[in-house]
């Protein structure tokens, strides 16, 4: 695979005070936007079923998440993530069983590998960052993600960048520190926008994962942030 960052995150569900204890804590607006995220995949839903999420956000283009290292386990999630166009191409036609095309960028390849829109939606966010310091001394930037979708759902997520398997325990410490600073619950849980969305419109394809991955809500996706 294609090396990219190491995405560590956790989600929750964000409360009323949830933006004031970001700011008491010492965290920075940068910005409120608006955008659409549109994933894609099988009919068979091949790809998710795998844990690859296909996204095309817009005004950013693709980003494709895949599995990261076994032994992440509780509601935290590693992913990495692909946003070269070229990389995302080799990644999906070795996930698919495909031979790699000599040229054209992942819309190119969309009809050859049966890939087609399974969901779309608008999400409004307000993004946030920080920085912890954890029991080493060492600091770290996290981000805080506040959305809320066009369909009635709202998630929060905290985000750390790695660049190496080895940076991820000290990722996972400072989001659980800062996780628990905000009052989200160690056994908390909440489902990313793409797996509620799926699960109001396209139950079928939620049926599909759960068949895959039981209970367990799968994040996954872009958006899964």
């Amino acid at each position: 695979m294609a090396q990219g960052l190491i995405e560590v995150e956790r989600k929750f569900v964000p409360g009323p005070s949830t933006e004031e204890r970001l700011q008491e804590l010492g965290g920075t607006l940068e910005h409120r936007v608006t955008f659409r995220d549109s994933y894609y995949d099988t009919p068979e839903l091949s790809l998710m079923r795998a844990d690859y999420w296909l996204r095309q956000r817009e005004g950013s283009g693709w980003e494709l998440k895949c599995p990261g290292a076994a032994g992440v386990s509780g509601p935290h999630t590693e992913y990495t993530e692909l946003t070269a166009e070229p990389s995302i191409v080799v990644q999906l036609c070795e996930v698919l069983g495909a031979e790699v095309p000599g040229a054209g960028g992942v819309a190119a390849v969309l009809g050859p590998l049966g890939l087609q829109l399974v969901a779309s939606f608008v999400t409004k966010r307000s993004a946030w960052k920080l920085v912890l310091s954890g029991a080493d001394g060492e600091e770290r930037l996290l981000r805080v993600d506040l959305d809320t979708a066009d369909f009635g759902y709202a998630v929060g997520e905290v985000e750390a960048l790695v660049h190496k398997e080895a940076e991820v325990p000290a990722a996972l410490e400072k989001i659980h520190h800062l996780s628990s600073l905000l009052g989200v619950l160690e056994q908390g849980r909440a489902p990313a926008k793409l797996i509620v969305y799926l699960q109001r419109f396209r139950p079928q394809d939620y049926q599909r994962l759960l068949e895959v991955y039981g209970s367990k809500e799968k994040p996954g996706t872009g958006d899964l942030d």
